[in-house]
């Protein structure tokens, strides 16, 4: 049986997910729970960490290395940001080493926008964009990162230089369920409206500024025309995110196209939010870009901590 060398960990805000991994990046064994940071805040953090450790048997001298809001100041140990323009190396060097632990247990930091007209945090999203782009990946890429909040970030030769972050998914469950628009969705099935979603994508994105109007035609349209609540939820769906990609391709737009980091439902939404719109996407899974960045981080962390021990 492969040996394993370490734990990685993305620790968000609702869910938790952990591999087991050996040293050629293969991973020997998987958990996913909700356990996120607002869980793990009530239960403790090295608790939820212990048991998880404990099914997929784990070693005690084996050392575990976490991405995203388990190092938030409302999470396990803070681990601060490292500011933009922030090279994605420099991820690596800041993780934050777990206090009191008989294991090493690591947390690296997330990226911060100290920028007085648009502020703006990620945690989570740069192991992402480690994983996904490379530690010095040449050129300028534009990348979008699906999500309750989702991030647009603009890197050139290795170095984040700015982001922003759209309330997109959040915004999507208030207003489907807590606003008049509810009604419409009310018993929508899994029943797939493509035509509705990327028509909403294309009369957002070419007139934002009616976000608020294209939402309720959801409603009007249904009571006067008929339709069904999928209709109504993939308007819903495709104007907000119509919106979300009219800032978010407000600039310039790299000769290949947009990085699209998702996976599952967002990856396939935004994919066809893309085509809507005639924008090349490169898809790039987001658990394995997270992966890829956790493994990258792991090796220069412990391998340079060896090489000092040497």
């Amino acid at each position: 049986m492969t040996e394993p060398a370490y734990v990685a960990v993305d620790w968000g805000t609702s869910s938790f997910r952990l591999w087991l991994v050996d040293r050629a990046g293969q991973v020997l064994a998987e958990r996913r729970s909700g356990e996120g940071m607002l869980a793990a805040a009530r239960t403790g953090f090295p608790a939820v960490l212990q048991a998880h450790l404990a099914v997929v048997e784990a070693p005690a001298h084996l050392p575990v290395l976490v991405c995203g809001m388990a190092g938030a100041k409302t999470g396990w140990v803070e681990a601060g940001y490292v500011d933009t323009p922030a090279k994605l190396s420099a991820i690596l060097k800041q993780a934050v080493r777990v206090p009191g632990e008989a294991r090493d247990i690591r947390i690296l930091p997330g990226i911060a926008q100290r920028d007085a007209k648009a502020p703006d945090v990620m945690r989570g999203e740069e192991t992402q964009l480690l994983g996904a782009l490379g530690l010095d990946a040449a050129g300028e890429a534009l990348v979008c990162m699906p999500g309750t909040h989702s991030k647009w970030v603009r890197v050139k030769d290795g170095t984040v230089e700015r982001f922003s972050t759209f309330m997109t998914g959040e915004l999507f469950s208030a207003v489907s369920r807590e606003t008049i628009l509810s009604l419409a969705v009310a018993g929508a099935d899994d029943a797939e409206d493509i035509a509705s979603f990327k028509a909403a994508v294309k009369a957002a994105f070419d007139a934002p500024a009616f976000a608020a109007n294209l939402l309720f035609t959801a409603r009007a349209r249904q009571l006067l025309f008929g339709g069904t609540p999928a209709a109504a939820r993939e308007t819903l769906s495709g104007t907000l995110i119509g919106v979300e990609l009219a800032a978010g391709l407000s600039g310039t737009v790299p000769q290949a196209g947009v990085q699209l980091i998702a996976a599952g439902r967002l990856a396939v939404l935004y994919r066809l939010a893309f085509e809507a719109l005639s924008v090349t996407a490169n898809p790039v899974d987001a658990d394995e870009a997270v992966r890829r960045g956790l493994s990258m981080a792991a090796a220069a962390i412990w391998t340079k901590q060896k090489d000092c021990e040497r």
